[in-house]
């Protein structure tokens, strides 16, 4: 079992940049580096969206069409974390931002998801 907490976000300038941080703890026998990774974020009100995802192997990677250009997607293996660096921030994408694992391939979906964080909020003033 994998244990996710995120952190990193807060208010910010439209156009600036955060880092946001999803580090992982394990049950023992389990290896984070086993488990795909995605970043998803929530309006109120609204269902969970992909915004971006990387393999267990950090290999490769999928985005959003949406988030393209402006986010990216990473993890260190030897931190059990991944990231999400988020450039040119703007007023939409102010929401709680979640990061979820599973195995075996990555997932645009929620219910792909069987572990996630509890969120951290990104409000971005115009």
């Amino acid at each position: 079992q994998v244990y996710l907490v995120e952190s990193g976000g807060g208010v910010v300038q439209a156009g600036g940049s955060l880092r946001l941080s999803c580090v992982a703890s394990t049950a023992y026998g389990y290896s984070f580096s086993n488990y795909e990774v995605a970043w998803f974020r929530q309006a109120r009100g609204k269902d969970r969206a992909f915004v971006a995802g990387i393999r267990y192997n950090g290999g490769s990677t999928d985005y959003a069409d949406s988030v393209r250009g402006r986010f990216s997607v990473s993890r260190d293996k030897a931190q059990n974390t991944a990231y999400l660096q988020i450039n040119n921030l703007e007023p939409e994408d102010s929401t709680l931002y979640f990061c979820a694992a599973k195995h075996m391939t990555l997932g645009r979906t929620p219910d792909q998801y069987d572990m996630w964080g509890e969120g951290t909020r990104i409000t971005v003033e115009s």
